[in-house]
């Protein structure tokens, strides 16, 4: 079974792409970071950024048990990792065949961002959001970026439209 990492920054447009390509390609599961919660876990990013982002906080132990689970059951031919962290993390970093990164522009990800996760908030909720953004998300997001860029087999212009994109990584999956 080959397994892919889809990464980009949150709302970036991993998880929607991972969904996609899946629907499309048989005998394809995906596992989600974000529907873990794992020890190690980070509270405070900003501080976490500031002491130098080391990824392998995070004890990914439950995450690498579902891969090998899935791996083992030979139900799929391919396995997509909606996840960070490309080849960074020593757990996982052996089990990747490839890894894709959607190279998405931080304004397009906060505004999506924005539009998803803060539909019902107030202009004054929103406007701390992005003074937490300006102060030190921002510079997580760049140095995420930055990361992931150079570690990744494959980079996707994140501005393009998301037929695109989807079209694009179920080609690279379709080939890795």
């Amino acid at each position: 079974m080959k397994i892919i990492a889809v990464g980009a920054v949150t709302a970036g447009g991993k998880t929607t792409v991972v969904n996609a390509v899946r629907e499309r390609l048989p005998r394809t599961a995906s596992l989600h970071f974000d529907d873990y919660s794992f020890e190690g876990e980070v509270e405070d990013f900003s501080k976490w950024a500031s002491e130098g982002a080391d990824v392998h906080v995070w004890d990914l132990s439950p995450l690498k048990a579902d891969i090998e689970r899935l791996t083992e059951s030979g139900e799929y031919d391919c396995l997509l990792l909606d996840y960070p962290f490309a080849y960074g993390h020593r757990m996982i970093k052996d089990y990747l065949d490839c890894c894709i990164f959607i190279d998405t522009p931080l304004d397009i990800a906060l505004a999506r961002r924005i539009g998803r996760d803060m539909k019902d908030a107030s202009a004054d909720d929103i406007r701390d959001e992005m003074d937490t953004y300006l102060k030190y998300a921002r510079t997580l997001y760049v140095q995420m970026q930055e990361e992931q860029r150079s570690s990744a087999d494959h980079v996707i212009d994140g501005a393009k439209s998301l037929d695109d994109i989807i079209n694009e990584v179920t080609e690279i999956v379709l080939n890795c």
